[in-house]
């Protein structure tokens, strides 16, 4: 029996160094992580704040867990020093994602799922910020207040979000498209923002190569995975849309632990948004079969 479980986990192994170029870093692919196992994921992100040329750090740790091969869960803390001065825990989400097609042919795949994300902040509805003015010699200071239509469920806003998310894989190369309706709740202990979006559609068209290795030979071999993304959002109740790239780079190691490199900045737009830019650097482990009755038993 030993040799059997072995024999399945070598498997789950193959299975995700083949499709390891859905893998993908801003986006969610259709496919799910390996059935009975979990798995953490810590998330660093530094964001150029564009109004007083400092930067913000947000910090993402995340559980993930594949309850089946069609059904996965993800539950995310956030916590930045993006509204206040000093670093503050700023809420939470949890994630679901179903998969409910799948085609499989030698050498690709097509998967399609529905994901939704529901989001519980505490920030404030806006940023504050100071602004020195130097009027006869004299400073005065004047301070306004920063608001964003962008709705943006990873640490800004309260909220949900519900999509639909097709992945086709060909040999070395995937492609995913993801389409999100996204809607703003009241953060928690903040007041109502008055005139901004409260309705968005999201769009994401992402392509993910297995640069290396060239040939597979086993599950220890580092993999080398290229991404770029694009990401888009319009607003639903006010004018205003954006389109954002983010290339990336992606290390595997043997088969269950990762490191994702990204940068996202935006193309072009019109929606008021507290940053257009980010830095991204994530870590990811999986504890294959870790839920499975049977391999708790051993």
């Amino acid at each position: 029996m030993h040799k059997q479980f072995s024999f399945i986990i070598f498997l789950c192994l193959c299975i995700q160094y083949t499709s390891a170029q859905e893998l993908y870093i801003m986006t969610e692919p259709a496919s799910n992580m390996p059935a009975k196992s979990f798995g953490i994921r810590l998330t660093n992100k530094l964001m150029p704040m564009p109004f007083d040329k400092s930067y913000s750090y947000r910090i993402e740790p995340e559980l993930m867990f594949g309850i089946s091969k069609n059904f996965m869960i993800h539950g995310n803390l956030y916590a930045s020093n993006m509204f206040t001065q000093k670093f503050m825990f700023e809420g939470g989400a949890v994630y679901g994602k179903y998969r409910f097609l799948s085609v499989d042919n030698l050498h690709s795949h097509f998967r399609m799922a529905a994901s939704g994300k529901v989001s519980i902040i505490k920030n404030p509805a806006f940023i504050t910020h100071t602004k020195l003015h130097y009027i006869n010699n004299q400073v005065h200071e004047e301070t306004y207040k920063i608001y964003s239509d962008e709705i943006e469920p990873d640490g800004n806003n309260s909220g949900f979000n519900t999509g639909i998310t097709a992945t086709q894989l060909l040999h070395k190369l995937a492609i995913s498209g993801t389409v999100t309706y996204n809607n703003r709740w009241k953060n928690i202990s903040s007041p109502t923002a008055p005139g901004i979006s409260n309705h968005m559609m999201g769009y994401s068209l992402s392509a993910g190569y297995l640069l290396l290795p060239r040939t597979y030979k086993n599950y220890k071999q580092t993999n080398l995975n290229l991404y770029t993304e694009f990401l888009a959002g319009s607003s639903l109740d006010k004018k205003g849309n954006f389109i954002d790239i983010a290339p990336g780079i992606q290390f595997i190691f043997n088969s269950i632990s990762r490191v994702d490199i990204a940068y996202r900045t935006q193309l072009t737009g019109s929606m008021s948004r507290f940053n257009t830019s980010s830095w991204m650097l994530r870590y990811e482990y999986y504890f294959l079969n870790a839920l499975s009755k049977k391999s708790n038993e051993r």
